[in-house]
């Protein structure tokens, strides 16, 4: 069981970024075409909210633009765009995955579902928009990693249970790459997020990328 330092720090990062997700919208995805100044091996998205967004940081600050330069210092010449949006949740996900499908991406890391943990949302609901998602991406050829979330207790034991089992369950039905928790060394961390305690900074973002390169790098060695 994690300290309870850990725990009440976790609990302080989620509630504070419960009250951000509650005031926001979900807007039409940005229409940011794949980029042609020169020639890539391959193209990930990155799909996400906020964390992924990189609310409040520069975007070559934002996790994919640090995973895609790590990328070309080991000697794979990928690019990832970064998808993210802002207090989406995982049925404005799932509403956009034809467009993500349109990038022509070979390789999705989907990151999606705790602004609906947040909010309560049932997670029956929030695994079957999930499995959703990565069906329609898995049959237009596009490798999923999947990123895991956890949520506090704050709705109760057996709803957190039950929100952290929607991850590992829908990457073993899928049979589809698994990061066991995006925020790993993140979430709760005052050194590792901005002044507003609800996003990570750019120390953050690094240990994110981090995080969630050895997953992707294996899906690109795949594909080569």
């Amino acid at each position: 069981m994690p300290p309870l330092r850990h725990i009440l720090k976790l609990f302080l990062f989620l509630t504070s970024l419960l009250l951000l997700s509650c005031d926001s919208q979900e807007p039409t995805p940005p229409v940011k075409e794949k980029i042609q100044a020169r020639q890539y091996a391959g193209t990930i998205i990155a799909v996400g909210d906020s964390l992924t967004a990189g609310l409040g940081v520069a975007e070559n600050d934002a996790w994919p633009a640090i995973m895609e330069n790590k990328l070309h210092q080991d000697g794979y010449n990928w690019q990832v765009i970064n998808g993210g949006i802002s207090g989406e949740t995982s049925s404005g996900t799932l509403s956009r995955i034809r467009w993500i499908l349109a990038q022509k991406p070979e390789i999705v890391v989907l990151e999606t579902g705790a602004n609906d943990g947040l909010r309560g949302i049932p997670p029956p609901v929030i695994r079957e928009n999930i499995s959703k998602a990565v069906q329609m991406l898995q049959d237009g050829n596009v490798t999923v990693v999947l990123a895991g979330m956890q949520i506090i207790q704050n709705l109760g034991a057996d709803y957190a249970k039950e929100f952290a089992e929607i991850y590992p369950a829908v990457a073993g039905e899928m049979k589809c790459a698994l990061v066991p928790f995006f925020l790993e060394g993140v979430a709760g961390e005052p050194s590792l997020s901005q002044a507003d305690a609800l996003h990570p900074n750019e120390k953050g973002h690094v240990i994110i990328a981090e995080t969630v390169y050895p997953f992707v790098l294996q899906a690109v060695q795949q594909a080569n």
